[in-house]
């Protein structure tokens, strides 16, 4: 990992190439150049899973080893839990609930991890910004709107992320060390703004105002609603993915072969499909009692393409992945470290904020200092980014990883309760993660390694 006083220069042995967007010139920013992977200058299906099978052997395994391990979790708990019970249909969205607050962590914690810094402080700040939300919107008062409330919760720890990410840039402090104040600071806050080590705030559904928080997890789209939205969100991307690839080839840019192009639009319906009928069987047993798709899944796809955005498609999003891969080398390029560290943090505690009321609304709608351990939860979701592909060295890694971490840190925690182990069960919550976590490191050293004498060109 790479702290301010610990960049890596042009040129120096342990140097890594920034993952970036295939369409980002970073040559002044690497002092090297930007690499540019085979595949992407496959022209058919064929090149392209030939160049994806070299990618691999050189060390660059991508999604795989994180959809692999899924698929592993998932038949050994089903064989292994009582009555075969995991995969179950309402298991499954129960699974998915859980491991929403790590996934909306996790895709937080990853944009200061391409810096190649950590946020410790992501646990207690979750919780703080869910009990600001939930503060907010008591009755008699304050009683203030849903959204009023949860733009004020975002915005507190935007500036608590403000506040340590200053510290971090401007005075040269050690991420780990100014975060780790913070977690500490901040729980011990949240007990004081509860009320003592045993307070409690709770919404109720029955409240218009209060039951959209409530909903956030809890609540479900009518069914009809559900399946029009996965046939816009089918057509709009699909239609997008294609249009992009069509224009990048008009244009004389490299672009995926149009067979891939039609493959991914329609194994993202096929997953959509599948996720609905999931949830439909799950709701009501029948497709005329259902209650529909969660709220909380769109809710997760918003926040995923909204960090997907502004990673992969802005300028914010390239200096996060230059700085990353060597900071030396982006400064003088004319990038501003100290204001990209700043901001990184900000949003990452501003998604933090959001991923608290998610919590909060999990454990329907009961906020107490027993609902969540901010430590806990700083763990998992760290290691939910970097079990997923994020780097722990800084300048790899993409918001979805973070949610397929999260939703296999999910299936763990939930898989070993199941089992019903008595006391063994709170200690295999920490062991399994950990030893995931652990390979998930090494597959990450030895990639990198792979990578220097990979398959890849360099322009």
């Amino acid at each position: 990992m790479t702290g301010i006083q610990g960049d890596l220069k042009p040129g120096a042995p342990g140097e890594t190439a920034a993952e970036v967007p295939q369409d980002v010139d970073l040559t002044a920013a690497t002092g090297d150049a930007a690499a540019v992977p085979l595949e992407i200058m496959a022209q058919s299906l064929g090149e392209y899973l030939r160049a994806w099978w070299q990618k691999l052997k050189s060390g660059d395994s991508g999604l795989l080893p994180v959809l692999v391990a899924m698929v592993i979790v998932a038949i050994a708990f089903e064989v292994l839990t009582p009555e075969n019970a995991y995969l179950r249909p309402s298991n499954l969205v129960y699974i998915f609930g859980l491991s929403t607050v790590y996934m909306v962590l996790a895709m937080g914690e990853i944009v200061v991890l391409l810096l190649g810094e950590l946020d410790l402080s992501v646990g207690a700040v979750a919780l703080m910004g869910g009990t600001i939300a939930y503060k907010l919107i008591q009755q008699p008062s304050p009683n203030w709107p849903w959204w009023l409330a949860i733009l004020t919760s975002l915005v507190c720890c935007g500036v608590i992320g403000g506040l340590q990410g200053s510290l971090v840039a401007l005075l040269r402090i050690p991420a780990f060390v100014v975060t780790l104040a913070g977690q500490l600071l901040f729980t011990g806050m949240l007990v004081v703004i509860l009320g003592g080590a045993d307070g409690s705030l709770s919404v109720s559904p029955a409240d218009p105002n209060q039951s959209v928080l409530y909903n956030l997890v809890q609540g479900s789209i009518d069914p009809v609603v559900s399946w029009v939205i996965l046939a816009v969100v089918v057509v709009g991307f699909g239609t997008m993915m294609w249009l992009r690839a069509s224009e990048r080839r008009r244009s004389g840019l490299v672009a995926p072969p149009a067979s891939l192009t039609a493959i991914k639009i329609g194994l993202m319906a096929a997953v959509g499909v599948v996720l609905l009928i999931v949830c439909s069987v799950n709701r009501g047993g029948v497709f005329a009692t259902i209650e529909g798709l969660p709220w909380v899944i769109p809710v997760v796809i918003v926040i995923l393409g909204l960090w997907t955005v502004l990673l992969q498609q802005t300028r914010f999003g390239r200096y996060v992945y230059a700085i990353g891969g060597s900071a030396e080398a982006a400064r003088r390029a004319g990038v501003s470290l100290r204001g990209i560290r700043i901001w990184s943090f900000v949003l990452c505690s501003a998604t933090a904020g959001f991923a608290g009321i998610l919590l909060g609304s999990f454990y329907y709608g009961q906020y107490s200092t027993n609902v969540g351990d901010p430590g806990q939860l700083v763990l998992y979701s760290i290691a939910a980014a970097v079990i997923g592909g994020t780097s722990l060295f800084g300048g790899r890694g993409k918001p979805i990883h973070g949610v397929l971490g999260g939703l296999l840190i999910g299936g763990i925690a939930y898989g070993v309760s199941l089992m019903n182990l008595g006391s063994l069960s709170i200690p295999l919550e920490y062991i399994l993660p950990g030893a995931v976590l652990l390979l998930a490191v090494l597959v990450d050293v030895l990639s990198r390694r792979g990578a220097r004498t990979g398959s890849v060109i360099r322009v």
